[in-house]
């Protein structure tokens, strides 16, 4: 279960939604009133968590919306090479490899920790402590 169902009404900035396939942060939402046929329709702007892409999504307001089920974990850096770092997982110790943001790389090292955001099957490095 990767996802659940929401009205469009209860989405609001710095929350997720789905859009075209791809888990999105909200940074803009505008609605417009209800019209003589039909519900107020809600544009909804968003980032995609992973690609850094801005998208769209416009539905009426009494609509269902899909909703990611967004989690956090940490994983220690066990090596950094070029722009990935290989990571462990703090938990189940399984170690793979992520791409490290333009952001972040100069912060990047053997042995610190750093914050992922999980979502669909996928992963991203959104902080290193």
């Amino acid at each position: 279960m990767e996802k659940i169902f929401s009205s469009a009404k209860d989405l609001k900035e710095g929350k997720y939604v789905i859009i075209e396939g791809i888990p999105c942060k909200i940074v803009s939402i505008d609605s417009s009133k209800p019209g003589k046929h039909g519900a107020a329709k809600m544009r909804v702007t968003g980032i995609g968590v992973f690609d850094g892409q801005k998208k769209q999504l416009l539905v009426p307001s009494d609509a269902d919306v899909e909703v990611p089920i967004i989690e956090r974990q940490t994983a220690q850096i066990v090596s950094v090479s070029g722009g990935t770092a290989q990571l462990m997982d703090t938990t189940t110790y399984e170690v793979f490899e992520l791409t490290i943001p333009p952001e972040l790389s100069n912060e990047a090292a053997a042995g610190k920790e750093a914050e992922l955001l999980c979502a669909m099957g996928k992963k991203a490095i959104i902080r290193i402590r």
